[in-house]
């Protein structure tokens, strides 16, 4: 529901891609269901006004839309098709359950085959196809490059930068140059400094530095690009970057926060050579525990660029330039780790898929991303900056009344999830302690911890994973739930995310004794709650890219067997996930010919009702690939 509306029946609403709604029910019941005859032509997300019709279906309390309030998306991706001299555009968000009416004149000359981007301009009648105008050609459906950048203006972002902030940027590279570097900056350009981060990686956000103290103690500095410096309120830089929210990571391309003279060039922690940041420095015991902390604007070199996979050799040769320094750390991140986990925090190890691309964008290898101690050593220093700062940052404003500051906080699991979490492990034959659906983070993690190396561990992770509130950027803060800290925020990423540069600019002018108006706390949660939403939407278009991918992958396989397991069952089919490429697809119920099945909630399975054959969630089985479409991002199988 909206957050500042006082009317239960306010809200957002879900539609599917079969046109049916549902509506919060304002008792936190079972959701309204709003049946397709009653959706007056919302669409998923929109903010609706919704009518309790005081009726039942199979159990599902009824509404109907009474009135749109606000859209929340009117510009839709897919491909242009014909009917006789009519053209529509046929989405490629399933959600989106009309095709769009393209006015005649109104299609830039868009071909049949076309991917295009149109806007809705009307609709007038629900039971009639909206009517709306191309404001984009992309290019031919089925190519690399138009399905990238469908995924990407379907989610609502743009590929390039407008000219006045291209500008901007520009005038920085000669400003830069003439600047005092040392102006109220402490000179850290003396301590060993390095960045570690993927081979592929063309802006650097974060350095370590490491000195070793006299009396045996470590002085580490966890350095920041200095964003802020550059990026000032209200330029046209900064309403482009607070328009993006955050940078967007798919399978062959980044599209940037911020533009590349920036990104990739000026604030980028680049080796050998000076940099801007703000940095967070800690005097720590051999204990890892943190006995000073001191936070700034500083000059700093890095001294070397480390891929993780250069750092871990290091690590593991015991031999290598700066081992010393990286053998210190890592042990110091293995301290962090125990703490962190003693404490309460949830072991999310799940695994991630990267892909090789032919020259065409063809993918041609899938394999999965492994994580070394490189990339955990790393982690657990950015996530000591960022609790450390939010620490200090809360106790400022417990002086001060009329403090703000943004906060990266995660609530407690919804009770019915977890319910539904510990009923669905349970019946993989695995235990998760909760009362009447009230958990801890540290039983979540034993929970966890059982199922490693079963072959349920994935699915269970996976689960785990959905049962979990979502993260978000806000204000008042509640503390982080899976990392079982008091006060959490995010500091480490300012090139890549919005909410990192208010962190720094609302820190700076706490650190040289500025004051906050009472109006501007409402305009930063306003942005946490921007930042929040376009950080699900990049993660949307991260998820698409990869399913694209995965399926045009396996395209190439067709009529061959795989390993896979048992992801998901339903009245329909039965989802399985091959094992090494980690791609879903479905066996569909009217395929299976050797009995007839039907889906067993309480099992989570599928039963054979003549021969009590039985698919359950978590089982190793043998399956056949018999169909792939890119378009619609789906994979059959069937079983062997």
């Amino acid at each position: 529901m909206t957050k500042d509306n006082k009317d239960p029946f306010i809200g957002t609403i879900r539609v599917t891609g079969k046109g049916v709604g549902y509506f919060p029910a304002p008792d936190e019941s079972d959701d309204f269901e709003v049946q397709p005859e009653n959706v007056n032509a919302a669409l998923n997300r929109d903010t609706v006004r919704v009518e309790d019709l005081k009726k039942e279906v199979l159990g599902r309390k009824q509404a109907r839309v009474v009135e749109i309030i606000e859209r929340h998306k009117t510009e839709f991706v897919g491909t242009l098709e014909k009917e006789g001299d009519n053209s529509f555009l046929v989405p490629d968000d399933k959600r989106m359950y009309r095709d769009i009416f393209l006015s005649e004149g109104k299609t830039l000359n868009a071909k049949e085959g076309d991917k295009i981007q149109a806007k809705i301009t009307e609709w007038s009648d629900p039971a009639k196809s909206p009517t709306g105008e191309v404001i984009r050609v992309i290019g031919r459906a089925g190519e690399h490059n138009t399905e990238m950048l469908g995924i990407v203006y379907e989610s609502g972002f743009e590929v390039d930068f407008p000219a006045e902030v291209e500008k901007e940027a520009d005038v920085w590279k000669e400003r830069y140059e003439k600047e005092d570097k040392l102006k109220d900056r402490k000179d850290f350009r003396e301590t060993t400094t390095f960045t570690i981060d993927p081979a592929d990686a063309k802006d650097f956000d974060d350095a370590i530095s490491l000195k070793t103290l006299p009396n045996g103690d470590y002085e580490i500095g966890v350095h920041i690009a200095d964003v802020s410096h550059f990026v000032v309120e209200k330029t046209e830089l900064d309403k482009e970057a607070r328009h993006r929210g955050t940078s967007i990571y798919l399978v062959d391309r980044t599209i940037p926060m911020l533009p590349e003279v920036l990104s990739n060039d000026l604030c980028s922690l680049n080796a050998n050579e000076p940099k801007y940041a703000f940095s967070a420095v800690f005097t720590m015991n051999k204990n890892a525990e943190v006995k000073e902390r001191w936070f700034g604007r500083t000059l700093i070199e890095s001294d070397k660029r480390f891929t993780y996979e250069e750092a871990q050799e290091i690590l593991d040769n015991k031999a290598g330039i700066f081992y010393e320094e990286l053998q210190t750390l890592n042990d110091l991140a293995y301290k962090l780790r125990a703490e962190k986990f003693k404490k309460g925090a949830i072991e999310f190890e799940t695994e991630e898929v990267k892909f090789e691309l032919d020259d065409k964008g063809k993918p041609i290898k899938v394999y999965k991303k492994e994580r070394k101690d490189t990339h955990k050593l790393v982690e657990d220093f950015m996530l000591l900056a960022n609790r450390e700062v939010a620490t200090h940052m809360h106790a400022v404003n417990a002086e001060n009344s009329r403090a703000a500051f943004v906060y990266r906080i995660h609530d407690a699991p919804d009770r019915e999830k977890i319910v539904n979490l510990a009923t669905f492990v349970k019946a993989l034959g695995f235990e998760l302690k909760n009362k009447d659906g009230e958990t801890t983070a540290e039983d979540i993690t034993r929970m966890l911890r059982s199922v490693e190396g079963s072959p349920a561990e994935m699915l269970v992770k996976t689960a785990a994973i959905r049962s979990m509130s979502k993260a978000v950027y806000s204000t008042a803060n509640i503390g982080h739930f899976g990392l079982a800290f008091e006060y959490y925020t995010h500091f480490t990423s300012p090139i890549r995310r919005y909410p990192d540069l208010m962190v720094h600019r609302l820190l700076q002018r706490y650190l040289t004794h500025g004051q906050i108006e009472q109006d501007e706390i409402i305009k930063y949660q306003k942005l946490c709650d921007d930042s929040s939403e376009r950080e699900m939407e990049a993660a949307e278009a991260e998820r698409a890219s990869i399913k694209y991918k995965q399926v045009e992958y396996m395209q190439d396989h067709i009529g061959e067997e795989f390993d896979a397991i048992v992801s998901g069952v339903s009245e329909w089919g039965v989802y399985v996930e091959e094992t090494n490429t980690k791609a879903e697809g479905m066996v569909k119920l009217r395929d299976m010919k050797d009995d007839f099945y039907e889906l067993n909630q309480k099992l989570y399975a599928i039963v054979g009702k003549k021969s009590g054959k039985k698919y359950s969630l978590g089982d190793k089985i043998r399956v056949k690939l018999v169909g792939s479409d890119p378009e619609r991002k789906t994979l059959d199988f069937s079983f062997i």
